[in-house]
Protein backbone atom coordinates (compact mmCIF):
# COMPACT_ATOMS: atom_id res chain seq x y z
CA UNK A 1 0.00 0.00 0.00
CA UNK A 2 1.42 3.37 -1.03
CA UNK A 3 1.99 5.83 1.76
CA UNK A 4 -0.38 8.78 2.08
CA UNK A 5 2.21 11.54 2.25
CA UNK A 6 -0.28 14.28 3.06
CA UNK A 7 -1.61 12.40 6.08
CA UNK A 8 1.91 11.52 7.21
CA UNK A 9 3.02 15.16 7.04
CA UNK A 10 0.02 16.12 9.17
CA UNK A 11 1.49 13.88 11.88
CA UNK A 12 5.21 14.47 11.34
CA UNK A 13 5.33 18.27 11.03
CA UNK A 14 3.50 18.95 14.32
CA UNK A 15 5.77 16.37 15.98
CA UNK A 16 8.91 18.11 14.73
CA UNK A 17 7.50 21.52 15.66
CA UNK A 18 6.72 20.39 19.22
CA UNK A 19 10.22 18.91 19.60
CA UNK A 20 11.85 22.16 18.40
CA UNK A 21 9.69 24.34 20.68
CA UNK A 22 10.47 22.17 23.70
CA UNK A 23 14.22 22.23 23.03
CA UNK A 24 14.35 25.99 22.50
CA UNK A 25 12.22 26.47 25.61
CA UNK A 26 14.60 24.30 27.60
CA UNK A 27 17.63 26.17 26.25
CA UNK A 28 16.26 29.62 27.13
CA UNK A 29 14.88 28.51 30.50
CA UNK A 30 11.19 28.71 29.58
CA UNK A 31 10.67 25.03 30.38
CA UNK A 32 12.39 22.66 32.74
CA UNK A 33 12.26 19.18 31.25
CA UNK A 34 14.52 16.33 32.22
CA UNK A 35 17.16 15.67 29.55
CA UNK A 36 15.99 12.07 29.20
CA UNK A 37 12.49 13.28 28.34
CA UNK A 38 13.90 15.39 25.52
CA UNK A 39 15.90 12.40 24.25
CA UNK A 40 12.71 10.31 24.18
CA UNK A 41 10.91 13.04 22.21
CA UNK A 42 13.72 13.21 19.64
CA UNK A 43 13.72 9.44 19.17
CA UNK A 44 9.94 9.42 18.77
CA UNK A 45 10.31 11.87 15.87
CA UNK A 46 13.08 9.69 14.41
CA UNK A 47 10.82 6.62 14.65
CA UNK A 48 8.19 8.50 12.64
CA UNK A 49 10.82 9.27 10.01
CA UNK A 50 11.90 5.61 10.00
CA UNK A 51 8.32 4.49 9.51
CA UNK A 52 8.02 6.90 6.58
CA UNK A 53 11.20 5.50 4.99
CA UNK A 54 9.99 1.90 5.35
CA UNK A 55 6.68 2.69 3.68
CA UNK A 56 8.10 4.88 0.92
CA UNK A 57 10.74 2.29 -0.08
CA UNK A 58 13.11 4.84 -1.60
CA UNK A 59 16.88 4.53 -1.20
CA UNK A 60 17.29 8.31 -1.31
CA UNK A 61 14.78 8.70 1.52
CA UNK A 62 16.60 6.06 3.55
CA UNK A 63 19.93 7.85 3.07
CA UNK A 64 18.55 11.24 4.14
CA UNK A 65 16.85 9.80 7.23
CA UNK A 66 20.00 7.81 8.07
CA UNK A 67 21.81 11.14 8.40
CA UNK A 68 19.28 12.35 10.97
CA UNK A 69 19.51 9.10 12.92
CA UNK A 70 23.30 9.25 12.77
CA UNK A 71 23.40 12.76 14.29
CA UNK A 72 21.14 11.74 17.16
CA UNK A 73 22.93 8.44 17.78
CA UNK A 74 26.34 10.11 17.76
CA UNK A 75 25.08 12.75 20.21
CA UNK A 76 23.40 10.32 22.60
CA UNK A 77 25.87 7.41 22.41
CA UNK A 78 29.29 8.89 21.53
CA UNK A 79 31.24 6.02 23.12
CA UNK A 80 29.61 3.59 20.67
CA UNK A 81 29.51 5.98 17.71
CA UNK A 82 33.29 6.48 17.62
CA UNK A 83 33.67 2.78 16.74
CA UNK A 84 31.17 2.81 13.86
CA UNK A 85 33.53 4.28 11.28
CA UNK A 86 34.44 0.78 10.15
CA UNK A 87 31.00 0.46 8.51
CA UNK A 88 31.51 3.52 6.34
CA UNK A 89 35.04 2.34 5.50
CA UNK A 90 33.65 -0.99 4.29
CA UNK A 91 31.23 0.88 2.02
CA UNK A 92 34.00 3.11 0.64
CA UNK A 93 36.18 0.09 -0.09
CA UNK A 94 33.38 -1.61 -1.99
CA UNK A 95 32.73 1.54 -4.01
CA UNK A 96 36.41 1.86 -4.90
CA UNK A 97 36.32 -1.62 -6.44
CA UNK A 98 33.68 -0.32 -8.87
CA UNK A 99 35.38 2.85 -10.11
CA UNK A 100 38.22 1.52 -12.30
CA UNK A 101 36.29 -1.13 -14.28
CA UNK A 102 33.26 1.16 -14.60
CA UNK A 103 35.29 4.08 -15.97
CA UNK A 104 37.29 1.84 -18.28
CA UNK A 105 34.23 0.10 -19.71
CA UNK A 106 32.06 3.19 -20.19
CA UNK A 107 34.86 5.23 -21.80
CA UNK A 108 35.84 2.44 -24.20
CA UNK A 109 32.23 1.97 -25.29
CA UNK A 110 31.70 5.72 -25.58
CA UNK A 111 34.80 6.26 -27.74
CA UNK A 112 35.20 3.02 -29.73
CA UNK A 113 31.49 2.24 -29.93
CA UNK A 114 30.80 5.42 -31.88
CA UNK A 115 34.21 5.82 -33.54
CA UNK A 116 33.86 9.59 -33.26
CA UNK A 117 37.31 10.67 -32.18
CA UNK A 118 36.66 14.30 -33.04
CA UNK A 119 33.89 14.43 -30.44
CA UNK A 120 36.34 13.31 -27.75
CA UNK A 121 38.51 16.33 -28.54
CA UNK A 122 35.47 18.64 -28.58
CA UNK A 123 34.25 17.36 -25.23
CA UNK A 124 37.75 17.85 -23.84
CA UNK A 125 38.13 21.56 -24.64
CA UNK A 126 34.48 22.34 -23.84
CA UNK A 127 34.79 20.63 -20.45
CA UNK A 128 38.02 22.44 -19.56
CA UNK A 129 36.52 25.80 -20.60
CA UNK A 130 33.40 25.22 -18.48
CA UNK A 131 35.44 23.96 -15.51
CA UNK A 132 37.72 27.00 -15.56
CA UNK A 133 34.89 29.54 -15.76
CA UNK A 134 32.81 27.98 -12.97
CA UNK A 135 35.71 27.29 -10.59
CA UNK A 136 36.98 30.86 -11.04
CA UNK A 137 33.56 32.20 -10.04
CA UNK A 138 33.71 29.93 -6.98
CA UNK A 139 37.07 31.40 -5.98
CA UNK A 140 35.70 34.95 -6.11
CA UNK A 141 32.57 34.04 -4.14
CA UNK A 142 34.76 32.56 -1.40
CA UNK A 143 36.86 35.72 -1.42
CA UNK A 144 33.83 37.98 -1.09
CA UNK A 145 32.21 35.81 1.60
CA UNK A 146 35.17 35.89 4.00
CA UNK A 147 35.63 39.65 3.47
CA UNK A 148 31.97 40.24 4.35
CA UNK A 149 31.77 37.91 7.38
CA UNK A 150 35.30 38.64 8.72
CA UNK A 151 35.07 35.26 10.46
CA UNK A 152 38.77 35.22 11.35
CA UNK A 153 38.81 38.42 13.39
CA UNK A 154 38.66 37.89 17.15
CA UNK A 155 39.04 34.10 16.94
CA UNK A 156 41.04 32.40 19.68
CA UNK A 157 42.44 28.92 19.35
CA UNK A 158 40.61 26.36 21.56
CA UNK A 159 42.95 24.61 23.98
CA UNK A 160 42.64 21.23 22.28
CA UNK A 161 43.67 22.55 18.89
CA UNK A 162 46.96 24.04 19.97
CA UNK A 163 48.37 20.54 20.59
CA UNK A 164 47.46 19.29 17.12
CA UNK A 165 50.11 18.83 14.52
CA UNK A 166 49.53 19.77 10.92
CA UNK A 167 50.09 16.60 8.89
CA UNK A 168 53.32 16.67 6.95
CA UNK A 169 52.51 17.23 3.31
CA UNK A 170 54.80 18.00 0.42
CA UNK A 171 53.65 20.66 -1.99
CA UNK A 172 53.87 19.55 -5.62
CA UNK A 173 55.79 21.38 -8.29
CA UNK A 174 54.16 22.21 -11.63
CA UNK A 175 56.13 19.41 -13.30
CA UNK A 176 54.92 16.90 -10.71
CA UNK A 177 51.31 17.99 -11.24
CA UNK A 178 51.62 17.38 -14.99
CA UNK A 179 53.32 14.01 -14.49
CA UNK A 180 50.62 13.04 -12.00
CA UNK A 181 48.05 13.08 -14.83
CA UNK A 182 49.71 10.27 -16.77
CA UNK A 183 49.88 6.66 -15.51
CA UNK A 184 53.18 4.80 -15.35
CA UNK A 185 51.48 1.53 -14.43
CA UNK A 186 47.72 1.09 -14.80
CA UNK A 187 47.60 -1.52 -12.03
CA UNK A 188 49.32 0.95 -9.70
CA UNK A 189 46.86 3.69 -10.73
CA UNK A 190 43.92 1.43 -9.93
CA UNK A 191 45.44 0.40 -6.60
CA UNK A 192 46.03 4.04 -5.58
CA UNK A 193 42.62 5.19 -6.84
CA UNK A 194 44.09 7.71 -9.28
CA UNK A 195 40.89 8.56 -11.16
CA UNK A 196 42.46 10.94 -13.68
CA UNK A 197 45.18 8.44 -14.60
CA UNK A 198 42.54 5.76 -15.14
CA UNK A 199 40.63 8.16 -17.40
CA UNK A 200 43.74 8.96 -19.47
CA UNK A 201 44.52 5.27 -19.92
CA UNK A 202 40.90 4.43 -20.80
CA UNK A 203 40.62 7.27 -23.35
CA UNK A 204 43.82 6.17 -25.10
CA UNK A 205 42.72 2.53 -24.98
CA UNK A 206 39.32 3.50 -26.45
CA UNK A 207 41.00 5.43 -29.26
CA UNK A 208 43.21 2.40 -29.99
CA UNK A 209 40.15 0.12 -30.10
CA UNK A 210 38.39 2.56 -32.44
CA UNK A 211 41.32 2.23 -34.87
CA UNK A 212 41.04 -1.58 -35.07
CA UNK A 213 39.40 -3.47 -37.90
CA UNK A 214 35.67 -4.09 -37.41
CA UNK A 215 36.12 -7.75 -36.46
CA UNK A 216 38.38 -6.99 -33.47
CA UNK A 217 36.75 -3.68 -32.59
CA UNK A 218 33.28 -5.23 -32.18
CA UNK A 219 34.62 -7.92 -29.84
CA UNK A 220 36.28 -5.36 -27.59
CA UNK A 221 33.27 -3.04 -27.63
CA UNK A 222 30.90 -5.91 -26.80
CA UNK A 223 33.16 -6.97 -23.92
CA UNK A 224 33.36 -3.41 -22.60
CA UNK A 225 29.58 -2.99 -22.97
CA UNK A 226 28.90 -6.15 -20.97
CA UNK A 227 31.41 -5.09 -18.31
CA UNK A 228 29.77 -1.67 -18.08
CA UNK A 229 26.29 -3.12 -17.55
CA UNK A 230 27.66 -5.57 -14.98
CA UNK A 231 29.34 -2.78 -13.00
CA UNK A 232 26.12 -0.74 -12.91
CA UNK A 233 24.30 -3.76 -11.46
CA UNK A 234 27.19 -4.21 -9.03
CA UNK A 235 26.70 -0.56 -8.03
CA UNK A 236 23.03 -1.19 -7.27
CA UNK A 237 24.00 -4.03 -4.93
CA UNK A 238 26.61 -1.96 -3.09
CA UNK A 239 24.19 0.98 -2.74
CA UNK A 240 22.00 -1.10 -0.43
CA UNK A 241 24.79 -0.52 2.12
CA UNK A 242 24.65 3.26 1.61
CA UNK A 243 22.10 4.09 4.36
CA UNK A 244 24.10 2.09 6.92
CA UNK A 245 27.35 3.71 5.77
CA UNK A 246 25.84 7.21 5.93
CA UNK A 247 24.46 6.55 9.42
CA UNK A 248 27.85 5.28 10.60
CA UNK A 249 29.80 8.18 9.07
CA UNK A 250 27.58 10.88 10.57
CA UNK A 251 27.37 9.15 13.96
CA UNK A 252 31.17 8.81 14.04
CA UNK A 253 31.69 12.48 13.17
CA UNK A 254 29.27 13.72 15.85
CA UNK A 255 30.50 11.22 18.44
CA UNK A 256 34.14 12.05 17.72
CA UNK A 257 33.89 15.86 17.68
CA UNK A 258 30.65 16.54 19.53
CA UNK A 259 28.14 19.24 18.66
CA UNK A 260 29.88 21.73 20.96
CA UNK A 261 32.58 22.47 18.40
CA UNK A 262 29.95 24.22 16.29
CA UNK A 263 29.50 26.98 18.85
CA UNK A 264 33.25 27.76 18.91
CA UNK A 265 33.68 28.10 15.18
CA UNK A 266 30.13 28.70 14.02
CA UNK A 267 31.01 31.88 12.14
CA UNK A 268 33.57 30.16 9.94
CA UNK A 269 31.28 27.22 9.24
CA UNK A 270 28.33 29.54 8.54
CA UNK A 271 30.47 31.59 6.15
CA UNK A 272 31.38 28.50 4.12
CA UNK A 273 27.86 27.08 4.06
CA UNK A 274 26.29 30.43 3.12
CA UNK A 275 28.92 31.00 0.42
CA UNK A 276 28.28 27.54 -1.04
CA UNK A 277 24.53 28.22 -0.99
CA UNK A 278 25.07 31.53 -2.80
CA UNK A 279 27.25 29.70 -5.34
CA UNK A 280 24.54 27.08 -5.97
CA UNK A 281 21.78 29.67 -6.33
CA UNK A 282 23.90 32.20 -8.22
CA UNK A 283 25.75 29.86 -10.60
CA UNK A 284 24.17 26.40 -10.80
CA UNK A 285 20.57 27.64 -10.86
CA UNK A 286 21.08 30.18 -13.70
CA UNK A 287 22.76 27.45 -15.80
CA UNK A 288 19.78 25.16 -15.25
CA UNK A 289 17.34 27.93 -16.14
CA UNK A 290 19.31 29.04 -19.21
CA UNK A 291 19.58 25.47 -20.51
CA UNK A 292 15.88 24.84 -19.71
CA UNK A 293 16.63 21.80 -17.55
CA UNK A 294 13.82 20.43 -15.32
CA UNK A 295 15.13 21.73 -12.01
CA UNK A 296 13.03 19.56 -9.71
CA UNK A 297 14.07 16.38 -11.52
CA UNK A 298 17.72 17.47 -11.57
CA UNK A 299 17.57 17.88 -7.79
CA UNK A 300 16.11 14.40 -7.53
CA UNK A 301 18.89 13.02 -9.74
CA UNK A 302 21.74 14.56 -7.72
CA UNK A 303 20.22 14.24 -4.23
CA UNK A 304 21.38 10.68 -3.60
CA UNK A 305 25.02 11.01 -4.78
CA UNK A 306 25.30 14.42 -3.10
CA UNK A 307 23.98 13.05 0.19
CA UNK A 308 26.40 10.11 0.07
CA UNK A 309 29.28 12.51 -0.63
CA UNK A 310 28.17 14.83 2.19
CA UNK A 311 28.00 12.06 4.78
CA UNK A 312 31.17 10.19 3.79
CA UNK A 313 33.23 13.31 2.76
CA UNK A 314 34.34 11.29 -0.25
CA UNK A 315 33.63 12.19 -3.87
CA UNK A 316 34.66 8.68 -4.89
CA UNK A 317 31.82 7.16 -2.87
CA UNK A 318 29.31 9.04 -5.01
CA UNK A 319 30.95 8.61 -8.42
CA UNK A 320 29.27 5.38 -9.62
CA UNK A 321 25.81 6.51 -8.49
CA UNK A 322 26.32 9.99 -9.95
CA UNK A 323 27.24 8.48 -13.32
CA UNK A 324 24.21 6.22 -13.27
CA UNK A 325 21.86 9.02 -12.20
CA UNK A 326 22.99 11.42 -14.93
CA UNK A 327 22.67 8.74 -17.59
CA UNK A 328 19.09 8.07 -16.48
CA UNK A 329 18.55 11.84 -16.47
CA UNK A 330 19.22 12.00 -20.20
CA UNK A 331 22.98 12.52 -20.59
CA UNK A 332 24.61 10.02 -23.00
CA UNK A 333 26.88 7.51 -21.31
CA UNK A 334 29.93 8.54 -23.36
CA UNK A 335 29.60 12.14 -22.06
CA UNK A 336 28.96 11.07 -18.46
CA UNK A 337 31.94 8.72 -18.51
CA UNK A 338 34.25 11.44 -19.81
CA UNK A 339 33.07 14.58 -17.99
CA UNK A 340 32.45 13.38 -14.42
CA UNK A 341 35.84 11.66 -13.87
CA UNK A 342 37.68 14.57 -15.54
CA UNK A 343 35.77 16.99 -13.32
CA UNK A 344 37.08 15.18 -10.25
CA UNK A 345 40.44 16.79 -10.98
CA UNK A 346 39.52 20.02 -12.75
CA UNK A 347 36.06 20.99 -11.48
CA UNK A 348 36.16 20.93 -7.68
CA UNK A 349 33.85 23.92 -7.21
CA UNK A 350 33.28 23.45 -3.48
CA UNK A 351 36.98 22.92 -2.80
CA UNK A 352 38.13 25.97 -4.79
CA UNK A 353 35.60 28.19 -3.00
CA UNK A 354 36.79 26.81 0.33
CA UNK A 355 40.45 27.44 -0.53
CA UNK A 356 40.04 31.16 -1.22
CA UNK A 357 37.90 31.52 1.90
CA UNK A 358 40.32 29.54 4.09
CA UNK A 359 43.41 31.40 2.88
CA UNK A 360 41.95 34.78 3.84
CA UNK A 361 40.66 33.31 7.12
CA UNK A 362 44.27 32.40 8.00
CA UNK A 363 45.34 35.99 7.33
CA UNK A 364 42.48 37.40 9.42
CA UNK A 365 43.25 35.15 12.39
CA UNK A 366 46.91 36.13 12.21
CA UNK A 367 46.01 39.82 12.00
CA UNK A 368 47.74 40.28 8.64
CA UNK A 369 45.95 42.82 6.41
CA UNK A 370 45.81 41.94 2.72
CA UNK A 371 45.24 44.55 0.03
CA UNK A 372 42.73 43.90 -2.75
CA UNK A 373 45.62 43.46 -5.17
CA UNK A 374 47.19 40.77 -2.99
CA UNK A 375 43.84 39.03 -2.52
CA UNK A 376 43.35 38.93 -6.30
CA UNK A 377 46.87 37.54 -6.68
CA UNK A 378 45.97 34.78 -4.21
CA UNK A 379 42.87 33.97 -6.28
CA UNK A 380 44.82 33.74 -9.53
CA UNK A 381 47.44 31.58 -7.81
CA UNK A 382 44.72 29.22 -6.60
CA UNK A 383 43.30 29.06 -10.13
CA UNK A 384 46.48 27.27 -11.13
CA UNK A 385 47.40 25.31 -8.01
CA UNK A 386 43.90 23.88 -7.39
CA UNK A 387 43.86 21.93 -10.65
CA UNK A 388 44.91 18.36 -11.17
CA UNK A 389 45.62 17.34 -7.57
CA UNK A 390 42.50 15.32 -6.79
CA UNK A 391 44.55 12.15 -6.38
CA UNK A 392 46.84 13.71 -3.79
CA UNK A 393 45.92 12.77 -0.20
CA UNK A 394 44.50 15.81 1.63
CA UNK A 395 44.90 17.84 -1.56
CA UNK A 396 43.11 20.90 -0.18
CA UNK A 397 45.53 20.95 2.77
CA UNK A 398 48.51 20.71 0.41
CA UNK A 399 47.26 23.72 -1.55
CA UNK A 400 46.32 25.69 1.57
CA UNK A 401 49.74 25.17 3.17
CA UNK A 402 51.51 25.96 -0.07
CA UNK A 403 49.49 29.15 -0.63
CA UNK A 404 50.05 30.31 2.95
CA UNK A 405 53.80 29.79 2.58
CA UNK A 406 53.89 31.56 -0.79
CA UNK A 407 52.29 34.71 0.60
CA UNK A 408 54.12 34.80 3.94
CA UNK A 409 51.12 33.71 6.02
CA UNK A 410 51.66 31.72 9.25
CA UNK A 411 50.69 28.07 9.47
CA UNK A 412 49.35 28.01 13.07
CA UNK A 413 45.84 29.35 12.21
CA UNK A 414 45.35 26.20 10.12
CA UNK A 415 45.05 24.37 13.47
CA UNK A 416 41.60 25.93 13.80
CA UNK A 417 40.53 24.87 10.33
CA UNK A 418 41.75 21.32 10.94
CA UNK A 419 39.52 21.14 14.01
CA UNK A 420 36.36 21.48 11.93
CA UNK A 421 37.75 20.40 8.57
CA UNK A 422 35.54 17.32 8.45
CA UNK A 423 32.38 19.41 8.85
CA UNK A 424 33.59 21.79 6.13
CA UNK A 425 34.64 18.88 3.92
CA UNK A 426 31.08 17.52 3.97
CA UNK A 427 29.65 20.61 2.30
CA UNK A 428 32.43 21.21 -0.22
CA UNK A 429 32.46 17.54 -1.29
CA UNK A 430 28.70 17.55 -1.89
CA UNK A 431 29.01 20.72 -4.01
CA UNK A 432 31.87 19.11 -5.96
CA UNK A 433 29.60 16.20 -6.86
CA UNK A 434 26.63 18.40 -7.81
CA UNK A 435 28.93 20.60 -9.91
CA UNK A 436 30.25 17.63 -11.87
CA UNK A 437 26.73 16.30 -12.44
CA UNK A 438 25.71 19.71 -13.79
CA UNK A 439 28.80 19.76 -16.02
CA UNK A 440 27.58 16.61 -17.82
CA UNK A 441 24.25 18.32 -18.55
CA UNK A 442 26.00 21.46 -19.85
CA UNK A 443 28.30 19.48 -22.18
CA UNK A 444 25.45 17.23 -23.36
CA UNK A 445 23.32 20.27 -24.21
CA UNK A 446 26.32 21.94 -25.86
CA UNK A 447 26.85 18.81 -27.98
CA UNK A 448 23.14 18.69 -28.85
CA UNK A 449 22.73 15.21 -27.34
CA UNK A 450 20.72 15.90 -24.18
CA UNK A 451 17.58 13.74 -23.92
CA UNK A 452 14.88 16.13 -22.70
CA UNK A 453 12.24 13.39 -22.56
CA UNK A 454 14.36 11.32 -20.15
CA UNK A 455 14.98 14.41 -18.00
CA UNK A 456 11.27 15.26 -17.80
CA UNK A 457 10.35 11.66 -16.93
CA UNK A 458 13.18 11.08 -14.47
CA UNK A 459 12.32 9.47 -11.13
CA UNK A 460 14.63 8.11 -8.44
CA UNK A 461 13.04 4.66 -8.79
CA UNK A 462 14.80 4.38 -12.16
CA UNK A 463 18.14 4.13 -10.36
CA UNK A 464 17.18 0.86 -8.69
CA UNK A 465 16.26 -0.86 -11.97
Amino acid sequence: MKINEKRFLQVLLPGISIAIILHFGQYYGLFNFHEKALVVIRWMVILLLGWYAVRKKSLTTWILISMVIGVEFGHDFPSIAVHLNILSKIFLRMVKTIIAPLLFATLVVGIAGHSNLRQVGRMGWKSILYFEVVSTIALFIGLIAINVSKAGFGVTIPAGFAQQNVPEVKAQTFEEIILHIFPENIAKSIYEGQVLQIVVFSVLFGIAVAMLKDEHRKRMVNFAGSLSETMFKFTNLVMYLAPLAVFAAIAYSVGHMGLGILSNLFKLLATLYVALTVFILGVFLPFLLFLKIPIRNFIRAVSEPATIAFATTSSESALPRAMEAMEKFGVPRKIVAFVIPTGYSFNLDGTTLYLSLATLFVAQVAGIPLTIEKQLLIVFTLMLTSKGVAGVPRASLVILLGTAASFGLPVWPIFIILGIDELMDMARTAVNVVGNCLATVVIARWEGEFDETAARNFHTDLLDK
